[in-house]
């Protein structure tokens, strides 16, 4: 495989034309009990949520208020003491690269650092390649930019039209993990069946799967080239929009199930992070993705379905829109969930720990979510968002060194999921909720 460096990445690297974030400071606040203080504190000085996690809210620090914020004098840790510092070191690409063909197992360098869109474009088109008798290139659409919203499909024994595991990856362009989170899965798949793994040809002869790395492209190569923590697509707001210097839509917040839903976990400003559109499905992505999704559903069915997002180490199931609302299959997806976080706890070299549940219970309400429309409207007998490490010491910026343990533990916990799709694991005459 040719890779050759990117100038545009490397403008990321330089600075050159990228927002600049030397010496901005990403502080970890402890929120407890005491959420409504803290965001009236907070919101006396000019600062970004970073995001929110298990009763803390990290925020996003520019230089000249850095003073200020430590005149709150708020129970908080730093995360990052320079932002820009971090950037740089994470976007350090390794200048040689053999053919992944050389490679197997987990000795593939590509795990060892960041990379550019189109080697990325690059390694899936090769992927594709080394196993033409059980896959296809295919494809959800074009994004808002006219890019391919390219995926692998990936079959066993006896061809195509098996139940689908369907995943989406880099739904938010600055979470750089779930790509080769996803890349690592689909070479452990591919690189096992043709070596004759016995449990492997068994996940591919029974099910069919639908790999999508990159359902944001245009957000992503944004993060590359301009910001770094760029999250919505670049869809230009609408023309009726007061600011029309606000770009983009949350294509996690544009689906249209439980879009408009109350209590609100999206936004109808078009400056915000969570801006939900217009309407569901007008982000162009969304419209393809929802289009493949239901086809699917009316052919082979769907038997998995996980949004890949990070970070805070979760695994979320539906409905994110209310606390209380539990779906009936709760039971089996908590279980399903508590059996995978317990094989990558006591498999991984980190023994990394996932919390699981309903997203609206566990994180925080969200409307207009993949999972739950792919489970309501898409009918995907199992549905999550699984949230990437790290639990906050680095966030979305998380060090090329990193990378290696959270794919290699990913694929032990999927080893053990695809394992439990199973109906006859789950007792489904039980309770609605089990306790683990």
């Amino acid at each position: 495989m040719r890779f050759a460096l990117n100038f545009a990445w490397l403008s990321l690297v330089a600075g050159a034309t990228a927002t600049s974030y030397d010496g901005y400071q990403v502080r970890r606040v402890k929120t407890g009990t005491q959420l409504a203080s803290v965001k009236q504190k907070l919101s006396t000085i000019s600062h970004e949520t970073w995001d929110r996690v298990h009763g803390h809210w990290d925020v996003l620090i520019s230089r000249d208020q850095i003073g200020a914020f430590n005149a709150l004098g708020l129970n908080a840790r730093t995360l990052h003491e320079d932002l820009g510092h971090s950037i740089t070191k994470e976007a350090h690409v390794k200048g040689s690269w053999k053919r992944q063909s050389n490679h197997t197992g987990g000795d593939d360098p590509w795990f060892d650092s960041y990379h550019p869109y189109d080697d990325h474009v690059e390694w899936w088109q090769e992927l594709q390649k080394s196993f033409p008798q059980n896959s296809n290139w295919t494809s959800s659409g074009t994004s808002y930019e006219g890019r391919d919203l390219f995926g692998v499909h990936l079959w066993g024994a006896s061809g195509p039209g098996k139940p689908a595991v369907l995943y989406h990856g880099t739904v938010h362009a600055r979470e750089w993990i779930a790509a080769p989170v996803i890349e690592y899965i689909a070479k452990q798949l591919i690189d096992g069946y043709k070596a004759g793994d016995n449990v492997t040809q068994a996940f591919l002869n029974k099910y069919d799967f639908y790999i999508f790395p990159f359902v944001n492209p245009d957000g992503f190569i944004y993060t590359q080239t301009n910001d770094r923590l760029w999250r919505k697509n670049r869809q230009p707001p609408p023309a009726k929009a007061r600011n029309q210097t606000c770009i983009g839509r949350d294509i996690n917040r544009n689906w249209e199930t439980n879009w408009d839903a109350t209590p609100r976990g999206a936004s109808p400003n078009e400056c915000s992070q969570t801006y939900r559109g217009e309407k569901p499905r007008d982000a162009p992505e969304n419209a393809g993705l929802d289009d493949f999704a239901r086809k699917l559903r009316d052919s082979q069915g769907i038997k998995l379905f996980i949004d890949w997002h990070s970070y805070s180490q979760l695994i979320l199931s539906p409905f994110g829109h209310k606390e209380t609302l539990y779906a009936p299959e709760l039971g089996k997806w908590t279980k399903a969930a508590a059996l995978v976080s317990e094989a990558i706890r006591d498999g991984s070299s980190n023994a990394t720990t996932f919390t699981f549940g309903p997203s609206g219970a566990v994180l925080y309400p969200t409307t207009g979510s993949a999972p739950d429309h792919l489970y309501t409207i898409g009918r995907a007998e199992f549905s999550y968002t699984i949230e990437l490490p790290d639990f906050g010491d680095f966030g979305f910026v998380l060090p090329p060194e990193r990378i290696r343990p959270a794919v290699e533990e990913q694929w032990i916990g999927q080893q053990v999921l695809f394992s439990l799709l199973d109906e006859e694991f789950f007792d489904e005459t039980g309770p609605a909720i089990f306790t683990i």
